[in-house]
């Protein structure tokens, strides 16, 4: 079992930026941030490949959120930029021992989970 901890999250105007951190206590194939809008099912944002160069990126947030490593720590980013109303959610991070026909975007390809965090974008 691979324990996920993640924060950063908050209230931002439009425009702003925020940074959510999310540790693991031990190595996966990849990790991957979801978000659910209030009412709404969850959704893919973003995904890494660790220790590699390969990024996935939901095209609602291409552009402006990157997901980033930082393998010393077992540690993934994701910086988000030009943030929207729109974007307000409860993030979630999530890991995955491997991850079969690129599948990158569904929920189901993840084992772990971390326990979320709420960011709100006022207008």
């Amino acid at each position: 079992q691979v324990q996920l901890v993640e924060s950063g999250g908050g209230l931002v105007q439009a425009g702003g930026s925020l940074r959510l951190s999310c540790v693991a206590s031990g190595r996966t194939y990849v990790m991957g941030w979801f978000r659910q809008p209030p009412g709404k099912e969850r959704e893919f944002v973003a995904a890494l490949r660790m220790s590699s160069s390969s990024t996935y990126y939901a095209d609602s947030v291409r552009g402006r959120f990157t997901i980033s490593e930082d393998n010393a720590k077992i540690t993934v980013y994701l910086q988000m930029n030009s943030l929207k109303p729109e974007d307000t959610a409860v993030y979630y991070c999530a890991a995955g021992d491997v991850v079969y026909g690129g599948n990158y975007h569904l929920p189901s390809s993840y084992d772990y989970w971390a326990q979320g965090t709420q960011v709100t974008v006022s207008s």
